[in-house]
């Protein structure tokens, strides 16, 4: 796990914490890596979750206000756990979310709720930056994940994300007000550690689909399977 590191060292740890540092703290070995998967893949058999929370519980007392797809009364909710910097939840969004997307939550069948999980400085950056595009939230979050690889191995990881967030509409200043935020910092962090220590969440991504846990990026099959068998 990360160790979590004061305020006002943020944004200097954020520039020069060496890249190959990320990689450890998104899943563990045994995760498989999923290849993009279409849509129409043929299906498969749901994977064994890891056990099971009480949906009341997971949706109460978020210690910051939840951002969510879908319809909040679709049968299926989908919660997720994820860290900007992980590869894992990279894939998991560039690859998979899509056709989920529009298979399940544009159909009204599911919801996603998307949790922050950062493991180093850079993924609490990224967290702020989207927390502080207010309505842009997750075309921030599908930005950072489609450029992750220029952000998140940068040898100068502040200048990379100013770099992206002045085309999301940061100014100078408005970039490093978002970043020098104690409260949300707290707040970013207090989502994860509710995470940790309430749910045994340990790696990224880890996905409760009504209430059931389940780890590793899951592919569009695998997902489809859960969703369905509910």
């Amino acid at each position: 796990m990360s160790v979590l590191i004061p305020r006002r060292n943020l944004v200097a740890a954020m520039a020069l914490l060496p890249a190959a540092g990320f990689l450890v703290a998104c899943g563990d070995e045994e995760k498989k890596t999923t290849t993009p998967a279409k849509p129409d893949e043929p299906k498969v058999a749901a994977p064994s979750d890891r056990g099971s929370v009480d949906m009341a519980k997971l949706l109460a007392d978020n210690p910051m206000e939840e951002k969510s797809v879908g319809n909040a009364d679709a049968p299926v909710t989908i919660i997720e756990y994820a860290s900007m910097t992980c590869p894992h939840c990279a894939n998991f969004h560039n690859n998979t979310w899509p056709a989920i997307k529009e298979k399940y939550i544009d159909t009204g069948k599911a919801r996603l709720l998307f949790r922050e999980f950062g493991f180093d400085p850079r993924a609490e950056a990224g967290f702020m930056l989207a927390r502080c595009s207010g309505d842009n939230y997750f075309a921030m979050v599908d930005v950072l994940f489609k450029q992750q690889d220029a952000w998140s191995r940068a040898s100068d990881g502040k200048a990379a994300l100013l770099k992206i967030a002045r085309l999301a509409g940061f100014s100078q200043e408005s970039f490093e007000a978002c970043l020098t935020d104690q409260k949300l910092l707290d707040d970013v962090r207090a989502v994860k550690n509710r995470g940790a220590n309430e749910f045994g969440v340990d790696s990224t991504p880890t996905f409760f689909i009504n209430g059931k846990k389940y780890a590793g990026a899951l592919s569009v099959g695998e997902m489809s399977a859960i969703i369905d068998s509910m």
